[in-house]
């Protein structure tokens, strides 16, 4: 079962999609996803449809959401910087655990690309964040977006005081934002379990991002990091091959975590 929802944060009304699972608990975890830059909730090839659909097979309630500005939401992307990403993320939390059937303990972030960084970067000031799900995550945000959409683009926003992007107008405000945010420092103060997934023909992020944030997931006193790398895999998954793989990975990870919580329980009572 599936609800078109509208989430307000701040000024924007954020457009989502609640995904129920096929057989409900009286408290079930949930997955949040957070979309990558300029995109949406559907997802480059349909990516967030096919994988919110599976997991709420596997008894997993899903929450897909467009950042202001993209998809159906209202607001303008980019506007607020990295700081209105991760603000607007912690409204679809406040939203997630007014679900009466939501489990506050097994609350999940799945972040792509820009999303992943997100993820981290919310995760490291929002304690409700319990486990985080990393696809292709960016690690430099300023690099990374700027490799995007090119220098030019960002020398032209701080020239003229917007510049054009696929029908994005960004200010100066959006790119200065960008570098103070390190994903890669904040990840000591996430003591949740993280799963890292990059596909090693991603041409958009590189895939050394996924060891070097296993090396510093692996310092942390809590929590425990894998990773899977997909061979031949895309940015977004694209074929078949590296899709059933990824959401494979991704369900067969998450599984197994709720089997040892269980067990852990079951074992203290």
């Amino acid at each position: 079962m599936e609800h078109q929802i509208t989430i307000k944060s701040d000024d924007a009304e954020l457009a989502a999609t609640l995904h129920y699972p096929t057989s409900t608990g009286s408290k079930n975890p949930i997955i949040i996803i957070a979309h990558g830059f300029v995109g949406n909730r559907i997802g480059v090839d349909r990516l967030f449809i096919k994988s919110a659909r599976e997991f709420s097979e596997q008894g997993y309630m899903v929450l897909r959401f467009d950042f202001a500005g993209c998809g159906e939401s209202t607001g303008d992307y980019g506007s607020g910087g990295l700081d209105a990403l991760i603000d607007q993320t912690r409204s679809v939390i406040d939203y997630a655990l007014g679900i009466d059937c939501v489990d506050p303990a097994r609350v999940i972030l799945l972040g792509h690309s820009l999303g992943g960084a997100v993820a981290i970067l919310t995760a490291a000031r929002d304690k409700r964040v319990k486990t985080l799900v990393l696809w292709s995550a960016v690690a430099h945000p300023f690099n990374d977006i700027v490799k995007i959409t090119g220098k030019k683009l960002y020398e032209d926003a701080v020239q003229f005081g917007n510049a054009d992007y696929l029908g994005y107008s960004f200010k100066p405000s959006f790119f200065e934002s960008l570098p103070r945010h390190q994903p890669f420092e904040q990840t000591r103060r996430f003591s949740g379990d993280v799963l890292l997934v990059h596909g090693t023909n991603d041409d958009v992020i590189p895939v050394d991002y996924c060891f070097l944030y296993q090396k510093l997931f692996w310092m942390r006193s809590q929590g425990q990091c894998d990773k899977e790398i997909i061979f031949q895999a895309d940015h977004t998954f694209s074929t078949n091959q590296s899709y059933q793989q990824l959401i494979g990975t991704t369900k067969n990870w998450l599984n197994s975590l709720e089997k040892q919580k269980s067990e852990w329980h079951d074992w203290t009572i």
